[in-house]
């Protein structure tokens, strides 16, 4: 139970890191904690974001496997992104600036691919699952 915390902590630092990347890049994300009740509110968004990444993820994923098949893994990336992109239209601790045409969704695309490479250079501090 504690390692699902800490992961879940560390998805919202990836989170937050992303996000000041993309606004020094001003790309049109945005995470804001500036009180107790914002962190709390980008917690409760991460865990919609593991929820939609696990349930509506994974039936999007398996229904795009023939394309995802044929663009040799690619269009994962672009069912992340739509994903993320929906869990930041809920703007529970994080959202995306753009307007929902290409703009937003190439800052979601973007977003994701920061949050998820941040996401595992951080998840390399954790202590492996052996351990246990």
């Amino acid at each position: 139970m504690g390692k699902l915390i800490l992961r879940w902590i560390l998805m919202a630092v990836s989170i937050l890191a992303a996000s000041y990347v993309s606004k020094a890049l001003n790309l049109g994300f945005e995470a804001h904690v500036e009180t107790f009740t914002d962190g709390l509110k980008l917690l409760v968004g991460v865990a919609v974001l593991g929820f939609l990444n696990a349930t509506l993820g994974r039936v999007i994923k398996f229904f795009t496997l023939p394309i995802t098949c044929l663009t040799l893994g690619l269009f994962a990336l672009v069912v992340n992104a739509a994903v993320f992109f929906a869990a930041a239209k809920l703007n529970l601790g994080f959202h995306i600036t753009e307007p929902s045409d290409a703009r937003g969704f190439f800052a979601a695309f973007v977003a994701s691919i920061l949050v998820s490479f941040i996401n595992g250079v951080l998840g390399v501090f954790l202590p492996d699952d052996k351990d246990d």
